[in-house]
């Protein structure tokens, strides 16, 4: 018995030990519940494991940036697509500007200090939130600016990201506090959700991501945010300091996309997996391909 449980000793240190070394080259990418994220998280997959001898898994369908930044500070992912403008939403102290220089600051230098993580360099586009409303209805109501919703406020019906609501910096409250706008109509749910309601007419006025194809599709107008609200929302990828030091040559991966995608760009991408039902993966390897930057690993 002694003999046998020795032996089971090791048999279970072995194990451990190899998952560890599993582990140890697996880099987890999480990915936000909407298109442009997962597109970006295949596309560094493919990059990382056609460049290096690193396993790659995408965690698609993270609901929120709270939710990507613990996971990340638990470690259970490595990396991440993020937009400059979340600096705002009391992660850390930080001084309010709408200066897109300093934002970016703010975000490489916060997160290095309180979460030891490295913001790298906008990969290119910017991605803020967008008041847009069904074309129909600002056609009627001659809408062209956020302000000139006021006169409408009791009676179209705002729908709204779940996760944009609860903002503290730039959501819902601040927003509509500094805006003088008081919706008694607002409906928050799941961004991929809102689309539909707009479509059926369920909702009039729909605050969505800038660069989402979808906005083309439902014959949306993008009202313009002329009290200029909305802080800077340039994509970067965001990377655990560790996993950088472990992996060095991920970092130059991660750097060799730095101001290659612009709005346009991510725009058709989006809409290749959105209007077109393709999949991410295979619009990533698409894009990839066309732009030289796979090898003969890729499959």
């Amino acid at each position: 018995m002694r003999i046998l449980s020795k032996l089971t000793i090791i048999c279970v240190v072995s194990l451990l030990f190899l998952s560890s070394c599993s582990s140890k080259d697996t880099i987890k990418i999480g990915a936000a519940t909407f298109t442009e994220s997962k597109i970006i998280a295949q596309i560094y997959k493919q990059l990382i494991e056609d460049r290096t001898d690193i396993e790659v898994d995408v965690i698609p369908d993270l609901l929120s940036t709270p939710m990507i930044l613990k996971a990340m500070d638990r470690g259970d992912i490595d990396m991440s697509l993020m937009y400059s403008g979340v600096v705002f939403n009391n992660f850390f102290p930080v001084e309010s500007t709408k200066d897109r220089d300093e934002v970016l600051k703010i975000a490489k230098e916060g997160f290095n200090k309180y979460y030891d993580f490295k913001w790298f360099d906008p990969l290119g586009w910017e991605n803020t939130y967008a008041v847009t409303v069904r074309k129909e209805e600002a056609d009627e109501k001659n809408l062209q600016n956020i302000s000139d919703l006021e006169p409408y406020q009791d009676s179209m019906k705002l729908g709204v990201d779940s996760s944009w609501k609860e903002r503290t910096e730039d959501g819902y409250r601040p927003f509509s506090k500094y805006y003088g706008l008081n919706f008694q109509n607002l409906y928050a749910m799941d961004i991929n959700l809102l689309y539909q309601a707009v479509g059926t007419k369920d909702v009039d006025v729909v605050v969505a991501y800038s660069t989402d194809p979808r906005i083309i599709e439902y014959d949306l107008k993008v009202l313009k945010d002329d009290k200029r609200f909305f802080p800077p929302y340039d994509a970067s990828m965001v990377a655990r300091n560790d996993i950088l030091k472990e992996h060095p040559e991920v970092e130059g991966i991660i750097d060799e996309l730095t101001g290659k995608i612009d709005a346009e760009t991510i725009t058709k991408l989006s809409y290749e997996v959105d209007i077109k039902n393709r999949s991410e993966r295979d619009v990533a390897k698409e894009f990839l391909t066309e732009r030289g930057l796979l090898g003969d690993k890729s499959e």
